[in-house]
C-alpha cells in the first residue's frame, strides 16, 4: 500500500532551530551504524549557509564527527532543507514535527528510510516521548524500528 505523502510542519524558524540538538532515537542508517552514545546535532548560521557538526560516542569510545551544510529548499515554510556531507550529493532534511517552544523535532525524508527524534536536552520527558511516538506512526513511520541513543552527558 502506498503511503500518501510526508508533510511537514507549516513553519520553522531557523534562528530558533539553529543550536544543539540531543539524538533521542533513529531509525536504522548507515552513517550512524558504530555510533553508540552520546549523539549530538548542532546547527549554526554562517551567512546565508547552515553549518552541520554531527557528533557521537563509538562502540570502540572513540569519538566521530562529520562536518555539513544545509540549504533551505522550501522558503515558504523553512521546514524542507537539504544537507550534504559529501558535496555534491545532498539529502532531504525535513521538519515533520516540531515542539512550539522547539524543544523537540521529529526529522524525516520523503521516502521514510530515515527518521530522528531530536531533544534540546539529553531527555524527553514521558509525555513527551509518548506524543512524539504518537506523530511519528501518523507520519507513516515505524516506532518499533527506532534506535534509542544513550546519553550520558559525559561530554
Amino acid at each position: 500500500m502506498t503511503q500518501p505523502p510526508l508533510k511537514t510542519v507549516d513553519h520553522v524558524d531557523l534562528n530558533r532551530y539553529l543550536g544543539k540538538w540531543y539524538e533521542i532515537a533513529r531509525l536504522p542508517n548507515r552513517f550512524e551504524k558504530k555510533c553508540q552514545r552520546d549523539v549530538t546535532a548542532e546547527y549554526s548560521k554562517d551567512g546565508n549557509k547552515i553549518l552541520v557538526h554531527n557528533s557521537c560516542i563509538q562502540q570502540d569510545g572513540s569519538p566521530k564527527v562529520a562536518e555539513g551544510r544545509a540549504k533551505v529548499a522550501d522558503s515558504v515554510t523553512n521546514a524542507k532543507l537539504k544537507v550534504t556531507f559529501f558535496w555534491p550529493f545532498y539529502g532531504d532534511y525535513w521538519i515533520i514535527g516540531l515542539d512550539p517552544a522547539y524543544r523537540w523535532a521529529i526529522v524525516g525524508e520523503p521516502d521514510r528510510k530515515y527518521m530522528w527524534i531530536l531533544s534540546r536536552t539529553p531527555h524527553l520527558a514521558d509525555a513527551d516521548h509518548a506524543h512524539i511516538l504518537n506523530l511519528v506512526q501518523q507520519a507513516g513511520y515505524e516506532s518499533g524500528q527506532l534506535i534509542y541513543s544513550q546519553q550520558t552527558g559525559a561530554r
